[in-house]
């Protein structure tokens, strides 16, 4: 090889070996930031479930500031940016806010609001839905039906709008995936409910039954 051409390759192994240092020293630090984002939308979930809505509010603030951070962080990255490990925080973020706001009957939070993608958005809505079976069978415990069912017609909406995204893995992130999990929850969590409401229909009618008996004059 010429002398010339060898210092070219030189030159331009030098530039790319430039580029993979400052794409590797970026991923390491948005690696962590997101690993951080994945614990606290794990929190803030738990906090939901425990009634602790102030800390949950907390976590997610967090977690709003971190995905903004590796935004920053992989601006000039995208190839990073689009690796897989992105996607999964705002998917956790996205799936813990979205719980909240189910669970709170407040307004459904939009994705851009959230800084979030829109496949992970809707990955996200999907992995909401187990979190509101846990209520649902919270509120079939505690003889709330009526809430069982509020949640029930709430994850029917949501199967049916991730249902509505008929696009290929690459662009949806894996959601028909989802969306078939999805469906599987909420027909065990429909199983649930009717079997609560026909033992709650039982026990009205041995109730009434008994009331009926008590009150029958006795035979002498």
């Amino acid at each position: 090889m010429p002398e010339r051409a060898l210092k070219e390759l030189t030159q331009i192994c030098d530039k790319i070996r430039a580029n993979f240092d400052a794409k590797d020293a970026a991923r390491e630090r948005a690696l962590p930031l997101t690993r951080e984002v994945i614990r606290n939308s794990a929190n803030a979930i738990r906090s939901v479930h425990r009634g602790e809505f102030d800390d949950a509010v907390g976590l997610m603030d967090q977690s709003a500031g971190l995905l903004r951070e590796v935004d920053a962080v992989l601006k000039d990255y995208l190839d990073v940016y689009h690796a897989g490990f992105v996607h999964d925080s705002q998917k956790e973020h996205a799936e813990a806010h979205l719980t909240y706001a189910l669970v709170l009957r407040e307004p459904i939070p939009d994705p851009d609001s959230l800084g979030v993608g829109y496949a992970a958005y809707l990955n996200g809505m999907g992995e909401a839905v187990g979190e509101l079976r846990r209520h649902a069978l919270d509120g079939i415990r505690q003889n709330d039906i009526a809430w069982g069912e509020s949640l029930l017609n709430a994850m029917d909406e949501i199967y049916y709008a991730m249902a509505s995204f008929d696009y290929p893995p690459a662009i949806s992130g894996g959601l028909k995936r989802t969306a078939d999990v999805t469906r599987s929850l909420i027909e065990r969590t429909r199983g649930d409910l009717t079997n609560a409401i026909r033992q709650q229909h039982l026990e009205a009618a041995l109730a009434d039954l008994q009331t009926q008996l008590k009150a029958a004059p006795r035979q002498p």
